[in-house]
């Protein structure tokens, strides 16, 4: 009887474990035209794979970019004209602000090439092609190898093939490992380093909604900034110069005015940062009841003092505005992971496929002896990770995050640089360096913000840990404080030579490092370093351990399920995803269309809110219904959402028609939608764009910048 009840139990588990869905996947573009060619074309591609990837030819690849560190954009011109998100090139507009010249606030439009604005620093990065190197890679590599011998031959293999793709050129290359280490493919690039703001939206359009609105449908933001990739008069890559030109791109993007419809395909073509699509049910319960709820909570602490103090003073809004917006980014997506996780059931769906699984490996003795441990070194070594994980996460999330401790971290590593130096000269040219790094760091630091925030943070300490596993400095602090963090964390900022540049530079006009080292900030550092070394080793190995599993777990996926297809983890490469146009019933009684329009926008405005407030020519405009020749059927649509699996680094991807043309700028997931970096469902999953007649009705009647569709090749 106990028998029958398992397996009818593991029966019904199993009727939750979906096989793919259309709509799920990240795929990689060399590989559409055998794997996905004729499904995309089923659901209404027009153009062929090797016209979204060619090596040798122009293709649709040669007009996306990796937009910076952590973003994508894409081409709209044969003048270098690049399209990204507002939240994407939010750094850069803020870099460029002041109480002056708040163009947070205002937007910003270059109205000639010269007044396009130069931003140090960010780059913008090419695909040049993609090559499957796995052969080369493992060469060497056998199955009874240390993880630690089996790295070295990896690394060593794929220098080579990095260096010979590479030799002769000003391309760049990376080895990247696919299936947890079961693949690597290299993928060369040329990077562009001249790159200029050219146009962004007030923060009313490019930010409607705000923290709000943030990963929610419906959605009426104007997500877009605009930006200029120059090269040298060569046409290579090059540092700014008055004498580069704008570059001529391989590809660049026709612009739709058709506009797009339910039922349409769509495809997203970027640079996904990292999904997790095949970890173990212990992995995600983890994330759902310990992990999550942990970061949440911290993060929601910290951004109680942020905003607080944002709304004090213009220059503090200013200063913190994109630490702000990063900070609720993730704060509110993990909200929304834990919640589509715990709707769908992802515990059991996993838990249902490891149980067919292991039923499978019952049919063959050769699967059983490389298998069947699998799931008890998982299960044990998942308990024992969750005995450090609070240590590691309360340090990344909370102690790490004061800021006087982040500087005072980089200071200490430059003064153990300058103890070391061998002449004056090198010693000269590191207190240099600070002097330096301190002009940016103390331009947006404000000190009785971090003064609040150290004693927030090392409050976590004592709600996550026991009073034996804390940091050495709370003992301090209960002798000399009597426990009072409010207290001490106001001593640390009288105190300390790190508190403002002019204190700072006092230090480094007569340094020391023994008078360093007795800075109150510094040894606060020193004492939270120390603390999170003291789990960091444990961490790392049970971390290493899971890595080494889940590339047998999913080499075992592939041997024994082999009947599904696999797409590999997002890890920052370019990568295509394709779906519909389609609304959504995330839950009972609930079911949202799949667009929305100008009208939404009028419908939640409230004048002189800070999240949802609008120009008063948008306002014009609306009234007139003054739309051009953007509008459809008397309306101006504003975003829609369609069932493209997407992660972050999607963001300012192109969302691209059947016929190869630009219809979207790609900005968001829905908040459920969330947990598709862990587990995807198209019931609940879908990703959330502009449509780019919004953006081209901006650009053009509201900013006054049409001459900058003139260079865009527009599609009626």
């Amino acid at each position: 009887m106990t028998h029958l009840l398992k397996k009818g139990l593991a029966a019904c588990l199993l009727m939750l474990w979906l096989p793919l869905q259309a709509g799920e996947g990240m795929w990689l573009p060399l590989l559409l035209g055998l794997l996905n060619e004729s499904e995309m074309q089923s659901m209404g591609l027009k153009i062929k794979a090797e016209d979204i990837y060619s090596v040798n030819a122009s293709s649709l690849k040669d007009a996306v970019v990796k937009f910076g560190n952590g973003c994508t954009g894409e081409i709209v011109s044969d003048e270098g004209l690049l399209l990204t998100n507002h939240h994407c090139g939010f750094g850069q507009i803020q870099q460029h602000s002041s109480v002056e010249r708040d163009y947070l606030t205002q937007g910003y439009w270059a109205l000639s090439r010269d007044q396009e604005l130069t931003n140090p620093g960010l780059t913008v990065t090419f695909i040049v092609w993609i090559e499957d190197v796995t052969q080369q890679v493992l060469e060497g590599v056998t199955a009874d190898m240390t993880e630690e011998v089996r790295g070295g031959i990896i690394r060593k293999n794929s220098n080579l093939v990095m260096n010979k793709a590479t030799e002769g050129t000003h391309y760049k290359a990376e080895v990247k490992p696919f299936y947890y280490g079961n693949a690597y493919y290299m993928f060369v690039t040329e990077i562009f380093r001249d790159v200029r703001l050219v146009g962004a939206p007030p923060m009313a359009l490019g930010n409607f909604g705000g923290d709000t609105d943030n990963w929610v449908w419906p959605r009426h933001t104007a997500d877009f900034s605009v930006f200029r990739v120059y090269t040298g008069p060569d046409g290579k890559p090059a540092d700014y110069s008055p004498d580069n030109i704008p570059l001529k791109p391989r590809h660049f993007f026709p612009v739709s005015l058709r506009g797009v419809k339910e039922g349409d395909f769509t495809m997203v073509y970027g640079f996904p940062a990292r999904t997790q699509e095949y970890l173990t049910s212990y992995a995600v319960a983890q994330v759902l009841t310990l992990q999550d709820p942990l970061r949440i909570d911290i993060r929601a602490r910290r951004l109680e003092i942020i905003q607080r103090e944002m709304k004090q003073q213009d220059a503090v809004r200013i200063m913190y505005a994109s630490k702000e917006k990063s900070i609720s980014n993730a704060y509110k997506k993990w909200q929304g992971e834990v919640r589509g996780l715990t709707r769908d059931q992802a515990v059991a769906k996993k838990q249902a496929l490891e149980a067919e699984f292991a039923r499978r490996l019952e049919t063959r003795p050769a699967w059983m002896d490389a298998y069947g441990g699998l799931d008890a070194s998982f299960k044990t070594t998942y308990a024992s990770l969750a005995e450090v994980l609070p240590a590691i996460e309360v340090f990344n999330e909370g102690g790490y995050q004061i800021e006087l401790v982040q500087w005072a971290s980089r200071v200490a590593r430059a003064a153990n640089a300058w103890e070391g130096a061998a002449t004056p000269a090198e010693k000269e040219k590191i207190l240099s360096s600070l002097r330096e790094q301190a002009q940016g760091f103390y331009k947006d630091f404000y000190l009785p913000l971090d003064q609040q925030m150290m004693a927030a943070m090392l409050r976590v300490y004592q709600v996550y840990l026991p009073a034996d596993q804390q940091p050495d400095i709370m003992q301090v602090i209960t002798t000399t404080h009597q426990g009072n963090l409010d207290a001490y964390a106001a001593q640390v900022c009288r105190g300390t030579n790190l508190a403002s540049l002019e204190k700072f530079e006092a230090l480094l006009a007569d340094f020391s490092v023994e008078k360093l080292r007795q800075d109150p900030a510094v040894q606060l550092m020193s004492s939270l370093f120390d603390h999170y070394y003291l789990s960091a080793p444990v961490y790392e190995k049970l971390t290493a351990r899971i890595e080494q599993l889940q590339r047998v777990w999913m080499q075992g996926q592939l041997e024994v399920l082999a009947e599904k297809r696999y797409y590999p983890d997002a890890n920052f490469t370019l990568r295509v995803a394709y779906g519909q146009m389609e609304g959504m019933a995330p839950s009972d009684a609930v079911s949202y269309q799949a667009y929305t329009t100008l009208d939404g926008v009028m419908e939640k405005y409230k004048p002189g809110d800070a999240e949802f407030d609008v120009p008063a020519r948008l306002i014009e405009l609306y009234q007139r219904r003054d739309y051009g020749r953007y509008g459809q059927n008397g309306e101006m649509r504003v975003a829609f959402i369609a069932s493209n699996h997407t992660s972050g680094g999607n963001s300012g991807s192109p969302v691209i028609n059947g016929e190869g043309h630009l219809i979207g700028i790609n900005f968001d997931r829905n908040w459920e939608g969330t947990m598709s970096d862990i587990n995807y469902d198209i019931r609940q999953c879908r990703n959330i764009s502009v449509d780019i007649r919004y953006v081209l009705f901006i650009i053009d009647k509201v900013a006054g910048a049409g001459y900058l569709l003139e260079e865009m090749k527009l599609v009626e």
